[in-house]
């Protein structure tokens, strides 16, 4: 086992120990995908409303895996009510490929009544140019639109797409990626 699998098990298993984190887990046919979230703000008494969160994920394919790990801090959008967006870096890494791209994030919680389960709508692109591209790659591309729905509390169900390219050095671009998928997340 490599030490990337080894250190996504090792992140994903702690975060279930802490309280305000998240596990999920998503398929379609092909791969799948372990991940999980740390509120680190659970840790002090910061209060100013900023959200700091590290995250990390793993995706199993049938011929390779990508592992990423990042920190990204979040706020309220104040001029819409269930909007949150968020920026941070993350490190992924795939075959000859790793990178450090910047990460813009927006969610969207539809305000409804109480009768109604909270849904949720969420996009996240990622992106590294070539500075902060290594090995063979030239740059690297992630685009993630998610839909989830809460089915009992603390848990959701979610449908999303995902996009992960990489330009390579030799002037190819590698799809590692490019499915539909299906998930459950628990929040602790």
């Amino acid at each position: 086992m490599s030490y990337h699998k080894i250190l996504a098990s090792l992140l994903l298993s702690t975060s279930v120990l802490f309280s305000g984190n998240t596990v999920g887990l998503n398929i379609n046919s092909e791969d799948f995908e372990i991940e999980g979230s740390l509120d680190v703000n659970s840790f002090s008494e910061y209060t100013n409303g900023t959200i700091f969160v590290v995250d990390g994920n793993l995706i199993n394919t049938n011929s390779d895996y990508l592992f990423g790990i990042g920190l990204s801090a979040s706020n309220s959008y104040q001029a819409m009510d269930g909007l949150s967006m968020g920026l941070g870096a993350r490190y992924v890494s795939v075959d000859n490929y790793s990178a450090i791209p910047f990460m813009f994030e927006a969610a969207y919680a539809i305000p409804l009544i109480d009768s109604v389960p909270t849904a949720s709508f969420s996009g996240t692109l990622l992106y590294a140019p070539s500075v902060l591209s290594f090995d063979d790659a030239e740059n690297y591309f992630e685009f993630r639109a998610e839909a989830a729905v809460e089915v009992i509390s603390a848990v959701s169900l979610y449908v999303g797409y995902r996009d992960i390219e990489v330009d390579t050095i030799k002037n190819t671009t590698d799809t590692y990626n490019s499915s539909f998928y299906g998930g459950m997340k628990m929040s602790f």
